[in-house]
């Protein structure tokens, strides 16, 4: 069986299975097992289709994720995960099936492959015996990786070796290797086919590739991409990260290709399309209180957060408030401050009490000053205005007669108070005026009295 390293169907070393004379049957998990690099899960695996019906091209998975297509002229009756034997340039070669049926037809539309001549032919299902000497002749493959690394070295090659494979039948090794610049091996591919017995073939693969065929564990904490599903390679640039706002940190953008990942574009679509509604600062925001910088941006809680050169503190701004503050300076008018309307008039108005507050402060020690004593002149003095007495709400007697005197003294108290050195101008010039009145007392003299 191809799946070598699952425990529901016949393994490789388990030769004596009972699933058949050959022994290989596959896992029967349609590619759900996990087992296999790249597998793609069959979800038409449901359908009873006859073999005969059955799409007429299957796709094989050769070492290190390589799939290619294949004709099925004989409608073999295959199982994902099956080891076929198919047909190679001079040669054959042993491969695994990851994908049959009418999932064939729909990668073939997408890749563009059409039913030509060039494609090859499936031969047959491979044996047991044919599975054990592919699995010994695989084992030439670390051997020969580090005596051809040692032979680049001695020709002083700018070229990296990754890998080796051996075809099926031991008469072809394809060496895979990866360089900056055009290297010329034609010394290379000599000295390896005399070294090995074989006849050379040199691949150069990009980084990426590299990538894959070793495999890995990401930053993640899962297996790479590229190792276990990705197969299309596009072109990752830093404006990808730029659009998400993520720091131009090359040891955090890289992987392990020494490239951009290529999880930036997973999601790059749907952050261009949330920067549509979000505007761009291309300079300060003008308030009141000063200009006010751009310093991050939340794009899907649509939010901008700015700050003024004289605080430290970020404020966050929606981005309605952000339109409206670009369109009001390009009118040439300036807001009192980032926050919205309703702020602006509370803090007006906390703005208006502080005003009077400072007023009322400013007031008070003016009353406590001490005035200079007024001059004692008659006419700098005015009268003192005593205040409206309290009616008497207590009911009088009818019989009661009024007392003159208490009337006397009421009016006394609302008369204003008279200076006294008028009072005694006025009582001399009254004596003054009257006549000398005749005095009454009998006089007592010394003589007698009159006759």
């Amino acid at each position: 069986m191809a799946c070598t390293n699952c425990s529901t169907g016949c393994g490789v070393n388990n030769t004596k299975s009972t699933i058949g004379s050959t022994g290989v049957a596959g896992c029967k998990s349609e590619g759900a097992c996990g087992c296999n690099k790249l597998n793609t899960y069959d979800w038409l695996k449901g359908m009873d289709i006859p073999a005969a019906q059955r799409f007429g091209y299957v796709e094989v998975r050769f070492r290190n994720g390589r799939k290619e297509f294949y004709r099925n002229p004989e409608r073999l009756d295959l199982t994902t995960g099956d080891a076929i034997m198919v047909e190679v340039p001079n040669g054959f070669h042993l491969g695994y099936v990851s994908l049959q049926g009418e999932l064939v037809r729909l990668q073939m539309m997408k890749h563009k492959i059409k039913d030509t001549d060039e494609i090859l032919n499936v031969i047959r299902i491979a044996t047991p015996k044919e599975l054990e000497k592919y699995l010994q002749i695989q084992e030439r493959n670390l051997p020969t990786l580090f005596r051809t690394r040692q032979i680049t070295q001695e020709l002083k090659l700018n070229m990296k070796l990754s890998d080796v494979e051996f075809q099926a039948d031991n008469t072809k090794a394809i060496f895979y290797y990866s360089a900056d610049e055009r290297v010329d091996f034609r010394e290379l591919i000599k000295m390896l086919a005399t070294e090995f017995k074989v006849r050379v073939e040199m691949k150069q693969i990009s980084l990426r590739q590299e990538a894959a065929r070793l495999g890995g564990i990401g930053s993640c904490g899962r297996e790479l991409c590229c190792s276990t599903w990705l197969t299309d390679f596009k072109s990752v640039n830093t404006h990808a990260a730029r659009y998400q706002n993520l720091s131009l940190n090359p040891s955090k953008l890289s992987g392990q290709c020494g490239r951009l990942k290529c999880c930036l574009n997973y999601e790059l679509d749907t952050y261009q399309e949330a920067l549509k509604d979000i505007p761009m600062i291309e300079a300060p925001l003008k308030t009141k209180k000063g200009l006010a910088t751009l310093t991050k941006t939340d794009i899907f809680r649509k939010t901008m957060w700015f700050s003024y050169k004289e605080e430290s503190n970020w404020q966050p701004i929606p981005v309605e408030r952000v339109k409206a503050i670009l369109l009001m300076n390009q009118n040439g008018t300036m807001p009192e401050s980032l926050t919205e309307d309703v702020k602006e008039i509370t803090q007006k108005s906390d703005s208006v009490s502080k005003y009077t507050r400072q007023n009322d402060n400013n007031k008070k020690p003016r009353e406590n000053v001490v005035k200079k004593p007024a001059q004692n002149t008659a006419t700098d003095k005015k009268p003192v205005q005593n205040p409206i007495p309290k009616k008497n709400n207590k009911p009088q007697n009818q019989n009661q007669q009024p007392n003159p005197n208490q009337n006397q003294n009421q009016n006394k108290k609302h008369q204003p108070q008279k200076n006294p050195n008028q009072q005694n101008n006025k009582n001399r010039q009254n004596n003054r005026n009257q006549p000398n009145k005749p005095n009454n007392k009998p006089e007592t003299g010394t003589g007698g009295s009159e006759s």
